[in-house]
């Protein structure tokens, strides 16, 4: 066991912290996206109807829901392999892929012209970055 009250022990809780909070936000993302596709379909279908993106909803959705669950299923999985073995590589890619995710979420919203929703996104695009930034050690 690391001793936390070090810089090493800091940083490890760190990556620890973070990686729960992506995992958390991105499996409850994703599974509810898996398990309500027809809602979530219909909302975006009416939010992005005045967009260029209006015809391509589907799709998007199916990239978004991936890439939601691939970040949610890393961190995830890298939170457990930090917790026992103190390697952050698969977190550090699962914080990668949540940052495209949260990269796509802000450029469709922008798209759609849903400036405060956009400007929603930003804490966790800054979280998400600091996270890389840490899993990196």
């Amino acid at each position: 066991m690391w001793n936390l009250h070090t810089p090493g022990g800091a940083v490890w809780v760190l990556q620890l912290l973070a990686s729960a909070f992506l995992a958390i936000l991105f499996l409850q993302s994703g599974i509810d996206k898996v398990l309500d596709r027809a809602g979530n379909l219909q909302w975006l279908t009416g939010h992005f109807a005045k967009s260029a993106l209006r015809g391509s909803v589907p799709l998007l959705l199916l990239v978004i829901t991936v890439l939601e669950l691939a970040a949610g299923v890393l961190t995830a999985i890298g939170f457990l392999v930090l917790l026992t073995g103190h390697s952050s590589t698969i977190s550090f890619y699962g914080a990668v892929v949540s940052a495209i995710a949260l990269l796509a979420l802000f450029f469709g919203q922008r798209m759609a012209k849903e400036y405060a929703g956009a400007a929603v996104l930003v804490p966790y695009f800054i979280l998400t970055v600091a996270a890389i930034y840490l899993l990196a050690y």
